[in-house]
């Protein structure tokens, strides 16, 4: 799985990557370009994630859609293995992408998440985020940025710590 996956990305990278970049013309006359209303961008994600004193496998997939110029609603699911307990979360959310540079898009969004934990109730937790997307081909983007997480009715002798900041990298395709 995690070889298919990884491949997929590849392939992913090296297509979108050798085309060159889009400008506002390219996509149909359209103002925000990748991010324009009624775009819709897949996110894959992969990393290491660190919860009850453990060391996760990360993956994840989302959709987004630009309801207009430069802000789109998503959701997205992650899958947390590898370690003791499995975890699932589901993250529905809103960002705001500044999408007039062609190369270099700052966004800034918030989101609602659900984590399902294998064997512990389940725990909501409120967010906000900011970065950077960076070109990677005409539909292709990196994005950098940080994370701030707070759980909601979190119970610190069963949580480690009940908020949260970390860095998200992630690769979007828009179509």
């Amino acid at each position: 799985m995690n070889k298919m996956l990884a491949a997929i990305t590849v392939a992913a990278i090296a297509t979108f990557s050798s085309t060159p970049p889009a400008t506002a013309a390219d996509v149909s006359g359209a103002v925000g370009g990748a991010f324009s209303k009624g775009r819709t961008h897949f996110l894959i994600t992969a990393g290491n994630g660190y919860a009850f004193d453990e060391s996760y496998l990360v993956l994840g997939l989302g959709v987004s859609y630009y309801v207009i110029d430069g802000l789109n609603i998503g959701l997205s699911i992650e899958s947390w293995s590898g370690s003791d307990p499995n975890m699932v979360k589901v993250t529905p959310s809103m960002t705001y992408v500044f999408h007039q540079n062609p190369k270099v898009n700052p966004y800034v969004g918030g989101f609602y998440r659900r984590a399902y934990v294998d064997g512990l109730p389940d725990i909501n937790s409120v967010g906000a985020r900011a970065g950077v997307y960076l070109t990677a081909g005409r539909n292709a983007y990196f994005g950098i940025g940080a994370v701030y997480e707070s759980y909601i009715d979190c119970n610190s002798s069963v949580y480690r710590s009940c908020n949260d900041t970390y860095p998200e990298l992630s690769f979007t395709i828009a179509f």
